[in-house]
């Protein structure tokens, strides 16, 4: 058996909503092909026509070669560490960090995928094997409203779907009335439950650490868990300012492409979780890299996830296979790529858990009529 292409998907709709922070608009699927008709499936959180171009090039170099050309007429049975490597020495003059880390995440799951479906094993097992079956689930909200009413009802809605746990995504507006902002979060905290996990998403919202400390005795009143992405991810010295004033801090989820870089923002910039998208990082591979670094160094790792129920799986495969016991993202966007990209679903029990994948692979399949009515041709 051979593969015999890589082909990324641009899916996209056209709504109001595609200009706001929502990547689950406009997605690109991946599929490795066989020529036995085996296929692979991933997806990245990237811009889609960029990843077309890096996977299937041409090669400007020795160094710099499209992804299809390193992976084309090798064998899927071949270990995805492997494959994975041969990527990332191909692509050395270009890569390392960045786009060509998105290519690499989304084809690396991709290679799970067929790997598990041609060994007839869940992605997980091959991983070392779950260490549980079930996770517990956040629910992001994005856009929060701007009324105390209007965020309860977010939260309301969340709740109908069984979520116990929410994250609230700030817009730089949060700023300009921080007592709006305390009125908003304690609204949240009073309908989700005095126990209940919530997180806050700053979303790179301020420019500079003196800015974002003047929300911590807000995030601390409102019993936030952890302040995810507070600062621009370059400004390692700033993050550092933030760290052990109360608020835990979240990083990498909107830029970190390589374990290098977590360490130096664990190391150097006082982060206390590592959030990867593990589409970006490389995918399984470059996510466990990741999690070894984070392991010893004693912090956590929460896993990004805002597309769609690809990634939605390969988290719950990652995490379930994870000595401790972490929290799964679960984004609650209006997008239908999110809801409609594949047939399986994954929905919310009455206990605020998800059930980690069984089948083959990463245990999805893409819905055909949804390839068909969103795929982006121009």
């Amino acid at each position: 058996m051979k593969i015999t292409d890589v082909e990324a998907i641009h899916l996209r709709v056209e709504d109001p909503n595609i200009g706001i922070f929502d990547g689950s608009y406009d997605n690109c699927v991946v599929l490795v092909h066989t020529d036995e008709g085996v296929t692979g499936i991933g997806e990245t959180e990237s811009m889609a026509s960029a990843i077309q171009a890096i996977i299937r090039g041409p090669s400007a170099h020795s160094h710099a070669r499209s992804l299809k050309e390193v992976l084309v007429g090798c064998d899927p049975y071949t270990h995805p560490s492997e494959l994975w490597q041969q990527m990332y020495d191909a692509t050395d003059y270009i890569g390392r960090r960045g786009l060509v880390m998105h290519a690499i995440g989304g084809i690396d799951l991709a290679l799970w995928d067929l790997y598990g479906k041609l060994a007839g094993k869940p992605v997980h097992a091959l991983l070392g094997g779950a260490k549980r079956d079930r996770l517990p689930a956040y629910g992001t909200i994005y856009p929060i409203e701007k009324t105390a009413e209007g965020v309860k009802s977010q939260i309301r809605a969340g709740k109908e779907r069984n979520l116990r746990a929410f994250k609230l995504c700030a817009d730089p507006w949060w700023m300009e009335d921080l007592a709006l902002t305390a009125r908003l979060l304690m609204a949240a905290r009073e309908e989700a439950a005095p126990d209940a996990k919530i997180i806050v998403d700053a979303a790179l919202s301020y420019r500079t650490a003196e800015e974002g400390l003047k929300l911590i005795p807000l995030l601390i009143d409102a019993g936030i868990w952890f302040l995810e992405a507070p600062l621009p991810l370059d400004d390692v010295e700033g993050h550092a300012r933030m760290a052990g004033h109360g608020i835990p801090l979240g990083v990498g989820d909107l830029g970190l492409t390589h374990v290098r870089e977590f360490i130096e923002m664990m190391d150097r910039g006082g982060a206390d979780i590592c959030q990867p998208d593990i589409t970006e990082v490389g995918g399984f591979t470059g996510i466990l890299q990741v999690a070894a670094a984070a392991g010893k160094r004693g912090k956590r790792v929460i896993t990004h996830g805002y597309k769609t129920n690809i990634e939605i799986a390969a988290n719950l495969h990652f995490l379930s296979i994870q000595q401790e016991e972490e929290i799964l993202e679960y984004s609650l966007s209006y997008s239908p790529l999110r809801w409609e990209t594949t047939v399986e679903h994954f929905p919310v029990d009455a206990d605020g858990c998800v059930d980690v994948p069984q089948n083959p692979g990463l245990g999805v399949s893409l819905d055909a009529k949804t390839i068909e009515k969103y795929r982006w041709s121009q």
